[in-house]
């Protein structure tokens, strides 16, 4: 897992792009310098945002609830907020 610790400000803005069902969560970054987040869970009911959430606080290195999807609820292209506290 890659560390994304200099993100664990309040404010921050995350673009991600995202790929349901694969075979194993990880968050890496592409060629073009963004961020990618794979994980397991099927894109239904929420599943996959919250999985996405929960491994990207994970690699910034703070709470889930802290992560506030801004955009992108039903998209593959989200865009994730540090929130104060």
């Amino acid at each position: 897992m890659i560390d994304l610790s200099h993100l664990n400000r309040p404010d921050v803005e995350i673009a991600v792009r995202v790929t349901p069902k694969a075979r194993r969560n990880e968050v890496s970054v592409d060629e073009h310098g963004g961020l990618r987040v794979h994980v397991t869970a099927a894109p239904e009911d929420g599943k996959a945002n919250a999985a996405v959430a929960k491994l990207l606080a994970k690699s910034i290195g703070i709470a889930k609830s802290r992560l506030v999807l801004v955009r992108g609820a039903t998209s593959r292209d989200k865009l994730f907020r540090v929130d104060h506290s």
